[in-house]
């Protein structure tokens, strides 16, 4: 990794060079503890030079970051009668089928900010706008979470409170368009955020105002805000085998597709998490009915058959938006 220098070992012992091989290889989980055993370890586990250059080795792992629905409806206790669900950050890693949850933020120990949305950059999650779970108003909070410290920051506001707006990242920046304000006008602004720089700044306006939208980043240069009162196939928006960054899935000859059309057991409330070569597919087969969870292979443009999976029943519960994570 030519950014890095190092005036000492760092492995005593080692050579350089094998020293961040030994370290390029620790499993992401393993991170934080390294992280204590020096200043430089620290130093290179927390670099993004470091993130990249473990991706580019094969070494990063791809997961799963849901906003779901506790069990039982809320954090400390069931819910009155009419009052939303709380939600948390539910994390699906597809090498072993494990689950845990993250932290809260610590602005909302209660709960999320009710439909707020996910994104992913240089392996940190980024959670961006939605209601006060208290007082239901529109926020423009910004929270990241760093998976080598497992510790929440606090980013930089939006420029302006918004919800329901399309998101996409790439390149170490966010993307975010459309949605409505605190008086539910619909929005045409677009905004780009700087994960490194924590700034924000401006992008061309939309043509016309968007609101509930989708956004999908294509490649590594170009993020498609969608908006539609029912789905269609796109073709030819990407060479088959290539995976957008989004909840939606290709098939054959670069098909954008809908989750929902896949099996009539995601038919309501679908979301597709792609995984590399599989996807985390979630939904209901009915308003209301019990959420499943399934994984499907993506193979040189063909997407397989649904197969269930088993979920703890403190990861059952209804799935709101989500991204994947490359830690």
């Amino acid at each position: 990794m030519e950014s890095f220098e190092f005036s000492t070992e760092l492995v005593p012992g080692l050579p350089n060079e094998l020293g961040l091989e030994c370290l390029t290889r620790l499993p992401y989980t393993a991170h934080r503890l390294a992280s204590g055993v020096c200043h430089r370890w620290r130093d290179l586990f927390q670099s993004p030079d470091f993130h990249y250059h473990r991706k580019k080795l094969g070494y990063t792992q791809k997961v799963a970051c849901l906003v779901q629905a506790f069990s039982g409806g809320t954090v400390n206790g069931p819910k009155r009668p009419g009052e939303l669900p709380s939600y948390g950050i539910s994390v699906f890693e597809s090498l072993n089928r494990g689950w845990y949850r993250l932290p809260p933020v610590p602005k909302y120990p209660n709960g999320l900010p009710l439909f707020c949305q996910l994104a992913s950059c240089e392996g940190k999650l980024l959670v961006m706008g939605g209601w006060n779970p208290v007082s239901y108003d529109p926020v423009a909070d910004v929270f990241i979470y760093d998976f080598t410290t497992q510790q929440w920051r606090q980013g930089k506001d939006m420029p302006s409170k918004r919800s329901f707006f399309a998101i996409g990242a790439c390149s170490g920046r966010v993307y975010i368009a459309g949605g409505h304000d605190e008086n539910k006008n619909a929005l045409r602004t677009a905004w780009v955020y700087d994960l490194r720089k924590d700034e924000w700044d401006q992008l061309g306006e939309l043509s016309k105002e968007r609101d509930e939208c989708e956004g999908v980043v294509i490649g590594e240069d170009e993020f498609w805000v969608f908006k539609s009162g029912e789905w269609r196939v796109a073709e030819g928006i990407w060479e088959p085998g290539q995976c957008p960054r989004s909840s939606v899935g290709i098939g054959k000859g670069g098909k954008l597709m809908n989750w929902a059309e896949l099996n009539t057991a995601v038919r309501v409330g679908a979301r597709g998490i792609m995984l590399g070569g599989r996807v985390l597919v979630t939904g209901s087969e009915y308003q209301g009915g019990p959420h499943g969870f399934y994984m499907v292979e993506v193979k040189e443009g063909q997407i397989g058959k649904l197969e269930k999976i088993n979920v703890p029943d403190e990861f059952s519960g209804f799935v709101q938006s989500g991204c994947f994570v490359e830690i």
